[in-house]
């Protein structure tokens, strides 16, 4: 499987959004396999995904918007919230902190998903999503600023350039089903990101769907290990040029073996201020 999956290029559907003018609703999953519903329409278009192995060096945040770096952790359970919170996210300050420069780093949010409907019952977790979205939008990115540390704390933190970056990983073993593809954040238009209210139980805010456009430049790491982890911007302050939105989704892989283990993974979000 391992050499099948280094092929250069992949060809597998992609749900988008469709802009109808009727407004996009997503109710998300819950954990243990509750599942979500949405309202707009969608469509399914087949789309070239490459294999980003051979440009991992020279990808960047800033410019593509997504990175992979090779990041072990010292946790052995990734579904112990002890281990999570006494370990992992110290672990996830000093790679962010590394990796972008930012002085003030905060764990905010993560989310364990598996592909497979036991393994998520079991584990209390959620499937993967396999429509392509981007997790912040123009108004709440700073939203969710005001929500984690409230009105007056956020304002000076405001006043800063700040990022919400994704850092994303298996929790167990190779990902050989479900990978993330990613899609190049400069070959994103504004125009291809339409508005969607998220209703969870817990908050109510908004995300980006993507709209199909051919211009649209996707990549994957085929079989990523447990070792690295792929950061991905999902929204930045900055408004320079400098990558703010990077959409992506699940897919399905064709060269997964019908034997591949199903996938789990955590997605972590993290807000950076410089």
């Amino acid at each position: 499987m391992a050499e099948v999956a280094q092929q250069a290029v992949i060809e597998t559907d992609v749900n988008f959004a469709l802009n109808t003018g009727v407004e996009l609703v997503n109710v998300p999953s819950r954990p243990g396999g509750q599942k979500g519903h949405s309202v707009g329409e969608y469509e399914v278009k087949r789309v070239s995904i490459r294999n980003a192995r051979a440009l991992a060096a020279d990808l960047s945040l800033d410019r593509e918007g997504f990175a992979l770096v090779n990041h072990d952790t010292k946790v052995t359970d990734f579904y112990d919230p002890a281990q999570i919170e006494n370990i992992y996210n110290d672990e996830l300050i000093a790679l962010l902190k590394k990796e972008t420069g930012a002085k003030d780093v905060y764990v905010f949010d993560h989310t364990l998903r598996a592909g497979d409907e036991e393994i998520v019952k079991e584990k209390m977790v959620r499937e993967p999503v396999q429509r392509a979205h981007n997790d912040y939008t123009i108004a709440s990115g700073p939203n969710r600023v005001r929500d984690f540390f409230g009105e007056e704390e956020a304002k000076p933190l405001l006043e800063r350039r700040f990022a919400i970056i994704n850092v994303w990983r298996s929790t167990v073993g190779a990902i050989e089903e479900y990978p993330l593809a990613i899609a190049d954040a400069r070959s994103v238009a504004q125009d291809d990101l339409i508005r969607a209210v998220r209703k969870a139980a817990e908050r109510v805010g908004e995300t980006y769907r993507l709209g199909y456009n051919p211009d649209h430049k996707w990549f994957y790491f085929p079989l990523m290990q447990q070792n690295e982890a792929m950061l991905i911007k999902s929204y930045d302050s900055l408004e320079d040029g400098t990558a703010r939105f990077t959409p992506h989704t699940a897919i399905q892989d064709p060269t997964s073996a019908p034997d591949a283990r199903p996938r789990q993974s955590i997605e972590s979000r993290l807000f950076a201020f410089f």
